[in-house]
């Protein structure tokens, strides 16, 4: 890699204007589910499994802004600031259908990523196992069309009732990018999709890379792994499931493997599914103490440690850490097109 990296270099200083647009390219999954009594009435995802916010939240860790709406236009803004600001190009937001909360949001989504410069897509969910069906989903993507989307995230395409046929001309007639979130390349681009993707970081780590991606391309699919800093989803879902952060050396393993891979793109699991524990999004060292004494049976956990950084200064970590590898990213997949074609 250190090779790579001085060759990327190189490159820049004897071909300047050749610049890294459209190499390298990063996608972050993010969540537009949250809500709090102030502006949505209730506390939205905040509650889930019985806790009680607002200092005893769904999560293995406490967000620095508190539980927030992802109504509030001035938390999007600044998140997608955020976004930007690591290097990420392109935000894809989870949607759960057609008038969910999640696509009422989506428009909020799409206007404050378009000022700092962010494509958009979507992550299609399975809604409803007997709703995520071949007929919704028609309708579903020419509106997702009309709101401007041209690229989506089929996930766990082959769990609910659309069979592969029907797969087969929803791909060739959507008229957007579909890449379907699963390790069966083969079986990927028998139904037509255009890439495929991991989001699982449990079952996909850093030695799945590799063999996924050569199998992609020689399927000619897009491959597009999915890294993550860590998953701990046990105080919100009961999942016993862990993969430790080790203090952010769990997430460089990660990103060292995807590049490794050589993809079309890096997709991130995830901005702020704070759930599941593999969240990037800023977390407080020191969650606020709860005045009603509602009793917290396990505490949170913090990101203290993480490239050797404490208090405030690490509840920005992975933030840094991910600038650091989109940059990386994008002159590696630069220095490699440049010198395959010498």
């Amino acid at each position: 890699m250190i090779r790579l990296t001085l060759l990327a270099l190189l490159a820049l200083l004897v071909f300047p204007g050749v610049g890294l647009a459209g190499v390298g390219q990063t996608s972050i999954f993010y969540y537009p589910w949250y809500g709090t009594p102030a502006r949505d009435g209730s506390y939205q995802h905040w509650a889930q499994d019985g806790h009680l916010p607002p200092t005893d939240v769904a999560a293995g860790f406490y967000p620095a802004r508190g539980p927030y709406s992802s109504g509030n236009p001035r938390v999007v803004r600044a998140q997608m600031r955020e976004i930007a600001a690591a290097g990420i190009r392109e935000v894809v937001s989870s949607w759960w259908g057609w008038g969910s909360p999640e696509d009422l949001r989506l428009p909020l989504v799409i206007r404050e990523a378009e000022r700092v410069h962010l494509l958009v897509a979507v992550q299609i969910e399975p809604y409803e196992k007997w709703q995520r069906t071949a007929e919704t989903l028609e309708n579903d993507l020419v509106h997702l069309r009309e709101l401007g989307i041209r690229r989506a995230y089929v996930f766990r395409p082959f769990d609910g009732v659309i069979d592969d046929a029907a797969w087969v001309g929803l791909n060739r007639d959507a008229g957007l990018q579909l890449l379907a979130q699963t390790g069966n390349v083969s079986r990927a681009a028998a139904t037509g999709f255009a890439g495929v993707y991991t989001y699982d970081i449990v079952n996909y780590g850093p030695n799945s890379f590799a063999r996924l991606c050569a199998k992609a391309h020689a399927a000619g699919l897009i491959c597009a792994p999915s890294v993550g800093p860590g998953y701990d989803a046990f105080r919100a879902t009961g999942d016993t499931r862990v993969r430790p952060r080790r203090d952010g050396a769990f997430y460089d393993a990660m990103w060292s493997a995807a590049i490794a891979a050589q993809p079309e793109r890096v997709t991130i699991t995830s901005y702020n599914e704070w759930h599941e524990g593999t969240q990037i999004e800023p977390a407080m060292s020191a969650p606020p103490r709860n005045p009603l004494a509602v009793p917290i049976v396990l505490p949170y956990s913090s990101y203290d440690g993480a490239y050797g950084r404490d208090g405030k200064a690490a509840e920005r970590a992975y933030l840094v850490r991910t600038a650091f590898w989109t940059s990386a990213y994008r002159a590696l997949a630069f220095a490699r097109r440049l010198f395959s074609s010498l």
